[in-house]
């Protein structure tokens, strides 16, 4: 049943949301046989991942690896000039791969008989939201279930918002310059792999963390692989100094540092504010549903991602940490088969974090840092990358790959590697984990020669046996 827009006033499952959980969970819902509209503002799913986030940040990481190879392939024998780079073509370029895969997605939508509403939604009661369409028109809508799906958003420092010269990952995804300087604020992921991208196109790339170390929750071995690197990459990692005022002139941003020696200003082209992200719950009407967060934003859910609200569940950013589009992806099967009535339960023994920046760092399950925080027993193996055929062949001598297993029985706990390709590679130490997999398991897994994931079998080979 439809008004006279065309806009549902029933809907029986209605999707909050069309990142990588909200269209999964419209998809899988639909295949399962439930009627599924779907929320969201822009023409097509995607959300963040696709727009703002995983895919546009992937594109141009790519091109920076490119300028990256054609100047370190002069040390086996082959000398290119340095790349001209058409920034306008590279935007282009990035522009057209969101549109392939969100048009994809719109065009599944429709196979799958999902209805699309353009638009926002907020929760006026359990079973009723209001739908505001982008010209302001706004619509109620009843529901029998809901499965919210949010997203979320970058945090800006206090008192500053998004400008020309002061950008949040969104503005630097957009790529309309390549600034002479550019000072990244944070020491995180996203701002390790931007700050890599400007580097690559040509900008001077200084990073400032208020922590003691790059990466928090990483171990340290891994993140000294990569630091290698990015010290020559970078004109400065300045580490345990705090940003203590930014001032916005017309030739940029004036910068006040404070670390143990005092403070010192800084004039930067441009600055990026990488310093995390924040569920996307405060303009859902969740207390008119009746629906609880936790005191760090998220919504409180249970095993099958269900709400305060039985038949509105909540999935993806706004459901806890991790932040990541695969944790989202999970999530989403789970609600909808929840909804839909099946058996289900989010119960992941290991879920694969991964920085794209070059090398790669990548991990799952226990790392060492938490085991010995937490007074835990285990065995490690690590395995440096110098001694592998494939590494050497690929015109690098950087990496490693870790093991950490239970001492008495073996199971794998914890898969950590950092190099080329480490984001490909660590889909089987998630694997070994789900499996309960030993590290005598791993040593009876034939590997293909020569393959960066001989370093996993390698690894295994030095732990004891049982």
């Amino acid at each position: 049943m439809s008004d006279q827009t065309g806009i549902p006033a029933r809907a029986q499952l209605v999707v909050v949301g069309a990142g990588p959980g909200g269209y999964h969970a419209a998809f899988h819902a639909a295949d399962l046989g439930l009627e599924v509209v779907l929320i969201d503002p822009a023409e097509n799913p995607g959300g963040v991942c696709l727009y703002r986030g995983c895919i546009p940040s992937k594109a141009l990481l790519h091109t920076a690896k490119l300028v990256s190879e054609t100047a370190e392939a002069a040390e086996i024998g082959m000398r290119f000039p340095p790349p001209e780079i058409d920034v306008d073509r590279v935007r282009e370029w990035k522009n057209e791969v969101i549109a392939k895969l969100t048009g994809g997605l719109g065009m599944k939508a429709k196979q799958k008989k999902v209805r699309h509403l353009r638009g926002t939604a907020r929760l006026t009661g359990p079973h009723v939201l209001r739908f505001t369409t982008p010209e302001g028109d706004s619509h109620d809508l009843e529901f029998e279930q809901a499965i919210l799906a949010a997203g979320s958003r970058p945090i800006m420092l206090p008192g500053f918002a998004p400008s020309a010269r002061i950008m949040n990952s969104t503005g630097a995804l957009e790529l309309q310059d390549v600034p002479a300087s550019l000072l990244v604020v944070g020491g995180g992921y996203i701002g390790l792999e931007l700050g890599s991208v400007y580097a690559a196109l040509g900008s001077r790339v200084s990073v400032v963390a208020v922590t003691l170390r790059q990466l928090p929750g990483c171990d340290r071995d891994l993140v000294s692989v990569l630091k290698r690197r990015l010290d020559k990459k970078f004109a400065a990692i300045m580490l345990n100094t705090k940003v203590a005022a930014m001032e916005e002139g017309p030739d940029g941003v004036t910068v006040t540092f404070e670390d143990k020696k005092g403070s010192r200003t800084e004039t930067f082209a441009k600055v990026l504010v990488s310093i995390g992200r924040r569920p996307n719950t405060q303009d859902l009407g969740l207390d008119s549903a009746g629906i609880a967060v936790d005191e760090h934003g998220f919504v409180v859910v249970d095993a099958q991602r269900r709400t305060a609200q039985s038949h509105i569940f909540a999935i993806g950013d706004i459901a806890g940490q991790p932040m990541l589009a695969h944790k989202a992806y999970r999530e989403a099967a789970v609600a909808a088969d929840a909804a839909a009535g099946r058996k289900s339960v989010y119960d992941p023994r290991a879920i694969p974090a991964v920085v794209f920046t070059d090398p790669e760092i990548a991990w799952c399950g226990l790392t060492e840092t938490e085991a010995r925080a937490a007074g835990r027993k285990v065995t490690t193996a690590k395995l440096p990358w110098r001694g592998n055929g494939r590494t050497l062949t690929l015109g690098r001598d950087d990496g490693m790959t870790k093991l950490i297993t239970e001492p008495d029985s073996g199971v794998i706990l914890g898969v950590a590697m950092a190099g080329p390709g480490a984001g490909e590679l660590i889909a089987e130490g998630v694997l070994a984990m789900e499996m309960a997999a030993t590290a005598e398991d791993l040593r009876q897994t034939i590997h293909p020669h020569p393959t960066l994931s001989e370093t996993v079998f390698d690894a295994a080979w030095s732990l004891p046996s049982q």
